[in-house]
């Protein structure tokens, strides 16, 4: 699809179409050419995570008649994938697309705008950034690091991961060396788990032999381009460790400074349709991939209810922890809490009882 300015108000929605509207300068023509390197965090093989810089750059493209240039560069063709943000607050490029949850070593804050285990929906994370104070609190983790932060993708719900054996007990756990990301390490460590934090692209040689006995990804279309089904039997739902998951655009300060006011309207806004369009794409072929996973012998397994009360158990202590020794993260962490408990008790009450009760008389 193509996107032309005067098609512009219909195609924006919510915030975004407010926010554009809003700029005094968006209705004023530039001259003023730009070329800037957007730097990906993930392989050209994944067309739904890499997708979205491809997104972006056209639809920046169309916007500025070719003026706004964003030239795309898959994870290792300039920097090592967990590698973007510093190459963003360095001024080595522009710009990049990441996920927050890999720089949890820099500032575990990082992590609120990610994905958290037990914690959000895409559209609960939407409502804390826009309507409570995420947004807020979130641009003081990245002022610090000289960046500014644009949502610019969205993976949806997760599932919790490949095995090659089975998970019976908690005690299943104990020694194993499982591949994940942001604070799902450090949950799954305080069951005895040895997490590690492996780059997509090295996941499979990695299950394949056999220095890690477990992983966890995306979901059943990414996992299956990436041929977790070939080294693993076992494929865990629910996925309780990432109900969602946002990747953001980094943006040095200082060229998001240099921008023209309506460029950056312009970025806000293909950001904006880059993280529908993931998760759309997600949810679409998220449902047929499972089906072919399934049909070629994969086994779909349910996490026993104890493994699931021992995470959840994990995950607050892990918090905790965390934030006994870190006011910043304390701070966030308690107004992430109390919004975290309205919107289960709200979704519980509306969506999640109406969507069981809808695939039960479908059964």
């Amino acid at each position: 699809m193509t996107i032309t300015r005067r098609q512009l108000a219909p195609a924006a929605a919510g915030a975004s179409l407010a926010a554009i509207a809003a700029s005094p300068a968006f209705g004023q023509a530039t001259n003023e050419n730009i070329k800037w390197r957007l730097t990906s965090s993930f392989p050209k093989n994944l067309d739904t995570l890499w997708g979205a810089s491809a997104t972006i750059a056209r639809v920046v493209g169309e916007m500025t008649d070719g003026k706004f240039v964003l030239n795309t560069f898959a994870a290792g063709e300039i920097v090592p994938s967990l590698q973007v943000l510093d190459a963003v607050a360095n001024n080595t490029v522009e710009c990049g697309h990441s996920y927050t949850g890999y720089y949890i070593g820099k500032n575990p804050s990082f992590i609120f705008d990610g994905s958290l285990p037990f914690g959000l929906t895409p559209r609960m994370q939407n409502a804390w950034m826009m309507f409570g104070d995420g947004r807020k609190l979130m641009d003081e983790i990245y002022d610090s690091f000289k960046v500014v932060a644009l949502p610019a993708g969205q993976t949806g719900g997760q599932m919790f991961g490949w095995f090659r054996k089975e998970i019976k007990s908690v005690q299943d756990f104990q020694g194993l060396k499982f591949r994940t990301a942001g604070f799902g390490g450090r949950v799954v460590a305080k069951l005895g788990a040895v997490p590690q934090q492996i780059a997509g692209g090295d996941i499979y040689p990695a299950m394949e032999r056999g220095t890690i006995d477990a992983c966890e990804w995306v979901g059943p279309y990414d996992d299956e381009k990436l041929g977790f089904h070939k080294v693993a039997k076992y494929y865990y739902t629910p996925g309780v460790m990432e109900l969602e998951a946002v990747n953001q655009l980094f943006i040095g300060k200082e060229a998001w400074g240099s921008l023209p006011p309506r460029y950056q309207a312009i970025l806000r806004y293909a950001c904006n349709y880059a993280m529908t369009e993931m998760l759309a794409s997600y949810d679409a072929k998220n449902a047929v991939a499972i089906a072919r996973l399934v049909a070629a012998g994969t086994q779909l397994s349910v996490l026993p209810d104890d493994v699931v009360k021992a995470l959840r158990v994990a995950l607050e202590a892990v918090l905790d922890e965390e934030a006994a020794g870190n006011e910043q993260f304390k701070k966030i962490l308690a107004n992430w809490r109390q919004f975290r408990a309205n919107q289960h008790r709200w979704f519980g009450i509306a969506d999640t009882r109406a969507e069981f009760a809808v695939y039960r008389s479908e059964r």
